[in-house]
């Protein structure tokens, strides 16, 4: 019930989220959540700050205080706080593109403007995939996700807007159970400092 913190001061903290956890208690009402193995890693309350996706890993910003947490929640809506994720997609899309396709803020609500820049890293010679790094220039749910597929390139792994067939050939052949996608790095001022911080979280083993 532990979680590899990546970044801890007075005032905030990165964690490492692991594949499979929620951020906080939801719908799903989880007993194991980050925000719970954070706050006791610090026997602290910290305040989440933003969402990952329960499939998605990596880098998950907590602030320590309330003033923290203010400051950096107008940060994040003045799109000042940079992340970028690692995407293990089907197919070979280009060496770079952005995509600007509006798509729902919430499940059911209205489309909104939606733009995420990609740029491949890697082609594997063995099966028909790539690794893209992605970073959102706005936050909408599931929007890397949508946008991949959208572009005709879906994630490994997603069981909601990928390929039933690809997921179910990556499962057998290379034992991968999880949403390919990783949140490899955030970069944010501090809220005290004004520093600006860069966070990586490196690649899960699987």
């Amino acid at each position: 019930m532990t979680i590899r913190l990546l970044f801890v001061d007075d005032h905030v903290v990165v964690a490492d989220k692991p594949s499979g956890l929620l951020v906080h208690r939801g719908w799903a009402n989880d007993e194991d959540v980050a925000l719970f193995r954070v706050r006791d890693a610090l026997g602290a309350r910290v305040h989440p700050l933003h969402r990952l996706d329960r499939g998605t890993s990596g880098a998950l910003l907590f602030a320590r205080t309330s003033e923290a947490a203010a400051t950096l929640s107008r940060a994040f809506e003045d799109h000042r706080v940079d992340k970028a994720y690692l995407a293990l997609v089907r197919g070979h899309p280009p060496d770079e593109g952005r995509i600007d396709h509006p798509i729902p803020r919430a499940e059911g609500g209205p489309r909104v403007p939606a733009t995420t820049r990609f740029r491949r890293v890697a082609r594997s010679p063995v099966d028909r995939c790539s690794l893209v790094l992605a970073i959102p220039e706005t936050g909408r749910l599931h929007q890397i996700r949508r946008h991949l597929r959208h572009i005709g390139h879906p994630l490994v792994g997603d069981v909601t807007h990928g390929s039933g067939v690809i997921n179910r050939h990556y499962r057998a052949t290379y034992d991968l159970h999880r949403l390919a996608l990783h949140a490899s790095r955030i970069a944010f001022d501090h809220p005290a400092t004004g520093e600006r911080l860069v966070v990586e979280a490196p690649v899960p083993e699987d």
